[in-house]
């Protein structure tokens, strides 16, 4: 981390349950390469009946007073990584930063505390980072048109700085995840992500994403809402905020944390994420841990069926209450470019087995409290409404007769996934 544009310290601000203010929780600051977190003395006495402090997540950040303790093998805590932007955040903050240079600049480049004070405020989940201890102030940009934010988009891709006022439309997205062109809208009262085709795309990768994500809700799977509309000839999926809830005050926000947090691993160790360790957390953890270990199964059945082999653990998250986890509503399902017909899933399934097949799921069923029987009924009904409904959803998505070709057999029911 070599930028002169280095932080020492931020303030985590945090919206409390149901609260539509955040208030300060405390402070990380950098140490040696690593960030060290502490509650503030006013957070921890917060202990009244109306809205009371909560841990940012435990175990990894008890309501203690002091620096805490980092989990083994990690250099900032899971819970306040999650806040962070992923690989396309950081380049839109680079660009901003950076201009020209950042076509040529690594995102390790800027320091962690940077991309963590320099993104937008209307972040996923329920935290941000501040300079002051005592005054809010968001970092945010006024709603802009879907055209603004595409045209910012493709800018940030070829690495041509954005002007001011473009700047301003795509700088408001830039704590989201994920490696693709995206961007935060409200629309009509709702709040969305949008996401957007690339330059690099070789075929309608939106497109995809929306008919994977209409086939899992027609499938009785909890799935953020979506919806594919289209400006400046570019389709763009709006995917519904679940982090987010609208009263008569204001916007509240909920806490989440990563698969990857639950999990205690960091980017550099998600390759030892586990579906059936995940089980394991959901059975001891979560609220209605039956009902969340079939979702979670028939999450990753679905995923193999329609191609999804990107359901690393960033892309999957729990709710936070203070208490008790919950699974969010599915996203991010996204059908993957397939040369030849093996794949593997990015987490492990079965023991150290990732193959995306059928017959790997079934040796795990009962991790998820599935016996043999019932895991076979949730494959068969999975492969019927994706046959039933195929052309239903391509027709809705206009998806043409050549993409339709490319992904059905391939991404889609692929014969090396359906094997028993």
């Amino acid at each position: 981390m070599t930028s002169s544009h280095n932080n020492k310290e931020a303030y985590v601000w945090i919206w409390l349950p149901g609260d539509t203010k955040p208030v300060v929780a405390g402070k990380l600051e950098a140490d040696n390469g690593y960030l060290l977190f502490n509650y503030g003395k006013s957070y921890l006495e917060r202990t009244s009946n109306i809205n009371p402090a909560i841990s940012i997540y435990e175990p990894e950040l008890p309501l203690k007073a002091g620096r805490l303790p980092l989990p083994q093998g990690l250099n900032m805590p899971g819970c306040i990584r999650d806040a962070a932007p992923d690989a396309w955040g950081r380049r839109v903050i680079i660009n901003r930063k950076l201009g020209l240079k950042g076509t040529d600049t690594d995102t390790a480049d800027l320091d962690e505390l940077t991309y963590f004070l320099e993104s937008g405020s209307d972040r996923i989940g329920a935290l941000d980072f501040q300079h002051s201890p005592s005054e809010y102030i968001p970092r945010s940009a006024d709603n802009v048109s879907l055209t603004e934010l595409l045209d910012s988009a493709e800018r940030v891709e070829q690495g041509v700085p954005l002007t001011p006022e473009l700047d301003l439309a795509l700088f408001h997205g830039s704590s989201i995840g994920g490696a693709r062109p995206k961007a935060l809208i409200e629309d009509q009262g709702i709040k969305y992500v949008a996401k957007f085709s690339s330059n690099s795309d070789l075929y309608s990768i939106v497109k995809a994403e929306f008919i994977a994500m209409r086939l899992a809700a027609l499938a009785g799977l909890d799935v953020a809402p979506i919806k594919l509309t289209r400006t400046a000839g570019r389709d763009v999926l709006l995917v519904k905020r679940f982090d987010r809830e609208r009263s008569n005050q204001g916007w509240s926000r909920k806490c989440m944390v990563s698969a990857l947090t639950l999990l205690g691993l960091d980017d550099m160790m998600a390759r030892y994420a586990s579906y059936e360790d995940l089980a394991e957390i959901i059975r001891h953890r979560f609220t209605d841990p039956k009902k969340n270990l079939k979702e979670l199964f028939t999450r990753l059945v679905f995923n193999i069926l329609c191609g999804n082999t990107d359901d690393h653990a960033r892309n999957h998250a729990a709710f936070w209450d203070g208490k008790k986890l919950t699974l969010t509503p599915a996203y991010d399902i996204c059908p993957q470019g397939r040369t030849g017909n093996e794949a593997s899933q990015a987490m492990l399934i079965s023991n150290n087995n990732n193959l995306s097949q059928l017959k790997i799921c079934l040796e795990t069923a009962h991790h998820f409290l599935i016996s043999s029987d019932e895991a076979r009924a949730i494959f068969a009904h999975l492969k019927m409404v994706i046959e039933q409904h195929w052309d239903e959803v391509c027709r809705e998505a206009k998806f043409n007769e050549i993409d339709k070709k490319l992904l059905w057999g391939r991404q889609f029911l692929n014969p090396f996934s359906l094997e028993l």
